[in-house]
């Protein structure tokens, strides 16, 4: 089985519908899940994310970055052609 591609296309609309909750819930992933069910989708804090990897997008309030498993283990990338989810990763405004 091969490994979604995510276009740039689709990052747009994973960051439109992210910006139209307040704040990533269980109802924004079940959102992002349904609309892409062969994505895998991980939510958690930007400060959580590593310094030397930068976001694929930034928002307002989250930033977005990818996740391969192209070496048997899930790691995070900058190259959309080996990504198989999305990083959905809160921004606090402090």
């Amino acid at each position: 089985m091969s490994s979604p591609m995510i276009v740039p296309e689709t990052l747009d609309s994973i960051a439109k519908i992210a910006s139209s909750f307040s704040a990533m819930n269980d109802e924004a992933m079940a959102q992002l899940k349904s609309r892409w069910p062969d994505l895998r989708f991980t939510f958690c804090n930007d400060d959580d994310m590593p310094a030397r990897m930068p976001p694929v997008l930034q928002g307002e309030s989250f930033n977005l970055y990818l996740v391969s498993g192209s070496e048997h283990c899930l790691s995070l990338t900058n190259d959309p052609l080996q990504a198989i989810g999305v990083v959905v990763a809160s921004v606090d405004e402090s």
